[in-house]
């Protein structure tokens, strides 16, 4: 599984920093940043999923595997 984040959609709600910190940090106006490269680990994948979807702004984003051989 692959993720991005849209920070220009997030509102600084925090969910994904909650349910999945090892993926999400927020900065000090409460706003997330993505930590690492958008891969994630198969063990971590319902973590992200919760995130993803708990996002009212939905500012996280799934990425087709097959839009990487684009």
């Amino acid at each position: 599984m692959r993720i991005r984040l849209d920070r220009t959609l997030c509102d600084g709600f925090g969910y994904c920093a909650k349910h999945a910190p090892g993926y999400f940090s927020l900065d000090d106006w409460g706003y997330a940043s993505m930590t690492g490269n958008g891969t994630v680990a198969e063990g971590d994948e319902p973590d992200v999923m919760r995130a993803l979807m708990d996002c009212p702004v939905h500012a996280i984003i799934e990425i087709d595997e097959q839009d990487d051989d684009v």
